[in-house]
C-alpha cells in the first residue's frame, strides 16, 4: 500500500493521543504498519500536543517539513502553526473553535483571524475542511469528543486505508463503555460535517 502520513496537533486536554490510539488500532484491525510518535510539550498547561503517524511501510515516525498527506488540528491556530508539514497535496482538516492561549487572555498577544487563517491553509494546500468540531461535540452529548468529531471528518476524505465501521470498531475497543455512544455520534456527525464541507 502507499504510505500515508497524518499529523495531528491539538492543545492538551483535546484528546489527541485517544484518537491516535483509536487510528493505531483501527490500523490494527485492518492488518496495515503503522508507526506513531508523539510529543506531548507542557500539554497539562495548555501546551501543543502533536502526534505524528505513518500507515504503510516506513522506517521512521518522523514526517518531515513538507511531507504530511494529512494535517488534524483540534485548534486553528495550532493547526496554522503547523502548516509547514503540509505540501499542495495535503488535506487540512481544522476545529474553527479557538482556545486562547494565556498571552492572548492576558492582552499580550493576538489570536490570529480566523478568516484570514483559512485562506493562508487554502492558499498552501489541495484541501481544507474546516468546521467547528466543538459545537457537533456538544451536539453529541459531550465537548471533549471533538477528537471523534474531527476522526470521523478524516475517515470521509478517505486519505488513510480505514473504513469507518473499522474506525468503529477500533473506537468500541478504545473508548469507555459509558462516553461510547456520544463518541459514536460524535464521529458521525464529523463524517457528516467532512461530506458537506
Amino acid at each position: 500500500m502507499e504510505t500515508k502520513r497524518l499529523v495531528m496537533v491539538a492543545v492538551g486536554g483535546q484528546g489527541n493521543l485517544l484518537a491516535s490510539s483509536v487510528l493505531g488500532e483501527a490500523a490494527l484491525l485492518s492488518g496495515i504498519p503503522m508507526r506513531m510518535s508523539e510529543i506531548h510539550g507542557m500539554a497539562q498547561r495548555g501546551g501543543v500536543v502533536e502526534s505524528a503517524l505513518i500507515f504503510g511501510d516506513a522506517y521512521s515516525t518522523i514526517i518531515s517539513d513538507g511531507d504530511a498527506d494529512v494535517l488534524m488540528g483540534f485548534e486553528p491556530a495550532e493547526t496554522l502553526r503547523a502548516l509547514g508539514k503540509c505540501n499542495r497535496e495535503s488535506v487540512v482538516i481544522t476545529n474553527l473553535a479557538p482556545l486562547m492561549p494565556f498571552t492572548v487572555n492576558i492582552g499580550q498577544g493576538t489570536y490570529p483571524d480566523l478568516k484570514l487563517l483559512q485562506e493562508l491553509i487554502r492558499a498552501k494546500t489541495a484541501r481544507l475542511i474546516a468546521f467547528n468540531a466543538t459545537a457537533l461535540a456538544r451536539e453529541a452529548g459531550n465537548v471533549l469528543s471533538v477528537n471523534m468529531v474531527l476522526l470521523g471528518a478524516l475517515t470521509q476524505t478517505g486519505v488513510l486505508p480505514l473504513p469507518a465501521d473499522i474506525v468503529k470498531t477500533a473506537m468500541q475497543r478504545k473508548v469507555k463503555a459509558g462516553f461510547l455512544d456520544v463518541n459514536l455520534k460524535a464521529f458521525d456527525l464529523g463524517f457528516a460535517a467532512a461530506q458537506n464541507a
